[in-house]
């Protein structure tokens, strides 16, 4: 990060261009295709927020079809026909051990036989990602394989076991294209076999507006109640920063296998009770609200890479409070548009004072960098590009794929 003329700049910013494409091997192959005649077949949690977001983007540049290894969310009915979706109805587990899912191949081998894609585009390889690489190596499925992750797949499970190092390098060798929403994680991709890494952030769709008015003492946290999200942290900064500050309310949002242990903290703690709101998974408009409303977003994983909700919350306004992790410096400099937590910081009140100070200012300029950074369309029309770039022309006088 760098400071000009008192105006925060990303040292280098996460815009999706060419400029930042990192790439080995050949810049095409074959010959430019029409996009409408790519097929690409999604595979992910249609019940993410996230994998929406990529289908409906990719929905009007490509024929796209979905494998959801649980079910899909209702706004896919807008845009999606049922005939082009395919729920496994599994339940993948962060933690690894998807047996369930690796069961569920044969049907996906059916379903892509059927579609032939010319693509399979797998969102968090270790597990999605595995499938996509089965199809394609033993399956008999005739396909490329552009890869998306989504942070702990790269940054976690990989370190976990010997097992699981093998099966991310087999992926991530398998891909033609990947993606990362981080220069941190697209660095480790490449350690680990990666040929060539787009990288941009998964940022919005559109930009919200920015709120006229924050609640000074109100603050909003709404990663995973999950281990690798640290939600205990979260409550342990809060009860820090809320100290001797009567007004100071904390909402959580999310849900996730701690929630229990948590709210029985809470309930327990003189400090937290009465203060902190449990509000479980949000819809889009719901949570939109809450990040309006917040001076202050806490984020606090043991790992990631630039995450999505940390650009949403930005582009509110609402001036992120983060752990000291690679990917979080790309967005944030300490002091100047939010705070960098290091792991054992325990911080006051007063740290927060010279953000407080100048509040209003530091919420527009957040705002305005993701309106010119972190775009969702822009990325993805680069992404659709690149697809075709590698897509090879059928051989001329060869017949129309039906």
């Amino acid at each position: 990060m760098s400071r000009h003329k008192g105006k925060f700049i990303p040292s280098q910013p996460l815009a999706a261009s060419a400029a930042l494409r990192t790439a080995t091997g050949p810049r095409s192959v074959g010959a430019t295709v029409r996009p409408a005649a790519l097929r690409l077949v999604l595979i992910g949690d249609a019940e993410s927020p996230h994998l929406l977001k990529w289908a409906r983007a990719l929905a009007p540049r490509l024929d796209v079809w979905v494998i959801s290894s649980r079910g899909f969310a209702p706004a896919f009915d807008a845009f999606l026909p049922a005939e082009r979706r395919l729920a496994l109805g599994t339940r993948p587990r962060f933690e690894g051990g998807n047996i369930e899912l690796l069961r569920a191949l044969p049907e996906v081998l059916r379903f892509l036989q059927a579609v032939r894609p010319d693509w399979i585009a797998p969102h968090y390889l270790s597990s999605h990602g595995t499938l996509a690489w089965l199809a394609v190596r033993f399956g008999g499925v005739k396909a490329r394989i552009a890869g998306s992750a989504w942070g702990s797949d790269i940054l976690v499970a990989p370190q976990r076991s010997r097992m699981m190092r093998w099966v991310t390098t087999r992926v991530l060798g398998a891909c033609t294209l990947t993606t990362s929403d981080s220069q941190h994680m697209a660095r480790r991709m490449k350690e680990l076999g990666a040929a060539e890494v787009l990288t941009f952030p998964f940022g919005l769709e559109t930009m919200p507006p920015l709120p006229n008015r924050k609640d000074e003492a109100l603050f909003f946290a709404n990663r995973g109640l999950e281990p690798i999200y640290a939600p205990q942290r979260v409550l342990d900064v809060f009860a820090a920063l809320s100290a001797g500050w009567p007004e100071a309310r904390l909402v959580v949002a999310n849900d996730g296998s701690l929630r229990a242990e948590l709210e029985a903290r809470v309930q327990a703690d003189p400090a937290l009770a009465g203060r902190v709101q449990f509000v479980g998974r949000l819809d889009a408009t719901t949570q939109a609200t809450w990040y309006s409303r917040a001076r202050w977003y806490l984020s606090l994983p043991q790992s990631d890479s630039v995450s999505v909700s940390v650009l949403e919350a930005m582009a509110h306004g609402a001036i992120p409070i983060l752990s000291d992790v690679p990917a979080n410096r790309e967005l944030v400099s300490d002091g100047h548009n939010g705070l960098i937590l290091s792991a054992s910081e325990r911080p006051t009140r007063e740290r927060l004072g010279p953000l407080q100070a100048r509040a209003k200012a530091v919420s527009a300029e957040l705002h305005q960098w993701v309106g010119q950074h972190a775009l969702f369309p822009a990325s993805v029309q680069v992404y659709v590009q690149r697809l075709v770039e590698l897509t090879p022309r059928p051989p001329v006088g060869a017949p129309a794929d039906a």
